[in-house]
């Protein structure tokens, strides 16, 4: 069975991260294929902990990978402490950012991250929308929890590449880590390609709930 991605003109994509990169880590691919093969569609990042230089980053970033059609809200909250602020203050913002939008389809952490901020973020992606379907994207590093994911979305050759190329110019704050480098994002992509069967890349996601609907038209 093949399932296909479907997605309103006249609602945007919303896309949840922690820190500035983790969109374009968990979701960039998609993205730039939903971008392509939707070019009515608009996005919205919605970016909760960023620095001056990081905030600067993410703007940065969403302009090279969308350009025009992105909109990037970001927080400003301290790294490492977003469920450790004031009750609510970080779905406040939240929802103040993405007030009176019905998102065609939301991007955001897994909710099984063991990382907090990655973790909160995935959890309010769940809270803030109501009936809309929820991706929840992974995000590789030392932690050794085990995302499994049961949506795989394939990415071509170029796209793969593409987003390769992004992270490696996009986040120059982030090449000091011993994470941050391609030779893991390929071999995520790799992995999940592996696993989708047809596809020598992928992106994996965790949907926890997909709602299918009739076609009313004719093929």
């Amino acid at each position: 069975m093949t399932l296909r991605l479907e997605l309103p003109v006249d609602r945007p994509v919303v896309a949840l991260g922690a820190h500035a990169d983790d969109i374009e880590i968990g979701a960039g691919g998609t993205l730039l294929q939903l971008s392509g093969d939707h070019p009515e569609t608009r996005f919205l990042f919605a970016v909760a902990a960023a620095d001056a230089d990081r905030s600067n980053e993410a703007l940065a970033s969403a302009r090279d990978l969308l350009g025009d059609r992105a909109v990037v809200h970001v927080g400003g909250f301290e790294d490492g402490f977003l469920p450790y602020l004031d009750p609510g203050v970080v779905k406040r913002w939240l929802r103040s950012v993405v007030e009176s939008i019905r998102p065609s389809l939301v991007l955001a952490p897994w909710t099984g991250d063991e990382h907090q901020d990655h973790r909160m973020m995935g959890q309010l992606a769940w809270q803030v929308f109501r009936g809309v379907t929820v991706l929840e994207y992974e995000i590789p590093k030392w932690e050794t929890e085990s995302f499994a994911p049961n949506l795989l979305l394939p990415l071509s050759d170029d796209t793969a590449q593409a987003k390769l190329d992004h992270l490696a110019k996009s986040f120059p704050s982030q090449h000091g880590k011993p994470w941050y480098d391609s030779t893991l994002f390929s071999s995520t992509l790799r992995i999940r390609g592996v696993q989708h069967g047809s596809s020598k890349y992928a992106e994996g996601f965790v949907a926890r709930k997909l709602a299918v609907e009739h076609s009313t038209g004719a093929d």
